[in-house]
């Protein structure tokens, strides 16, 4: 049997993966789709992260510091939203019989284990699904970067952003329907190309420490084993 191309890796998901059909909220059914598609990866052995957004219950940028909130009290909340969603995806993979440990990145620890990077690895090694929660723990970062700088803390091989978009296209594919997905780029090339996919911070940061990206459709079936795998599957950010 072909062995997983990757052991470790850091899933990076946006809020929007556990809205309802709405757009706003948690919704259990889609924490349990989530779920299923975490445990088919981690039927295979391999160690996972994950990072999960806070857009689907709060956005600090567009909810709260344009609307006149202070920058750094508006991205606070959306770090507790992140939270919020990682109890939700924890509970989800529980019911699927995986085992978890939330952290976060600021201390509650009535609900959640303190991020410590050892502490992390280790859950993975004993096989649990870590969730990393609170973001960066400080303002002015997105979740992105904080995917990125947990990747390269825990060790990660891969750090998968998993979208509603089956990859990178060189322009906005629902503005124009003649968009080319792009299968592979340089770290330089998305920064040059002005692309939105992932913010600059943690494109920089992943360059910085030669930490390959694959950007794919979450809901498309076996897309993240594809990734594990080695196997062609969305846009491919590296050196």
């Amino acid at each position: 049997m072909t062995k997983p191309k990757y052991n470790r890796i850091l899933l990076k998901l946006s809020g929007e993966a556990l809205a309802p059909p709405a757009g706003k909220g948690i919704d259990p059914q889609q924490a349990d789709i989530l779920a299923q598609k975490v445990k088919l990866v981690k039927d295979l052995d391999i160690q996972i992260a994950l990072v999960i957004g806070g857009g689907n219950l709060w956005r600090g940028m567009a909810d709260g510091a344009a609307q006149g909130m202070e920058r750094a009290t508006a991205d606070h909340m959306g770090m507790l939203a992140t939270v919020m969603n990682a109890l939700a995806v924890a509970d989800a993979l529980g019911r699927h019989g995986l085992e978890t440990r939330v952290q976060t990145a600021i201390e509650m620890r009535a609900i959640a284990e303190p991020y410590i990077r050892g502490r992390a690895i280790r859950h993975m090694e004993k096989g649990r699904v870590v969730i990393l929660a609170a973001g960066t723990g400080n303002p002015y970062f997105s979740t992105d970067t904080a995917g990125a700088l947990r990747a390269m803390e825990i060790d990660a091989e891969l750090l998968i952003k998993a979208t509603k978009v089956d990859g990178i296209y060189d322009s906005d594919p629902v503005k124009n329907p003649n968009a080319n997905r792009l299968e592979q780029l340089t770290y330089l090339d998305f920064l040059s190309m002005g692309l939105q996919a992932l913010d600059s911070t943690a494109i920089t940061l992943c360059m910085e420490n030669n930490m390959p990206i694959i950007v794919l459709n979450l809901w498309h079936e076996d897309s993240i084993k594809q990734a594990v795998f080695g196997e062609k599957v969305g846009t491919l950010i590296c050196s």
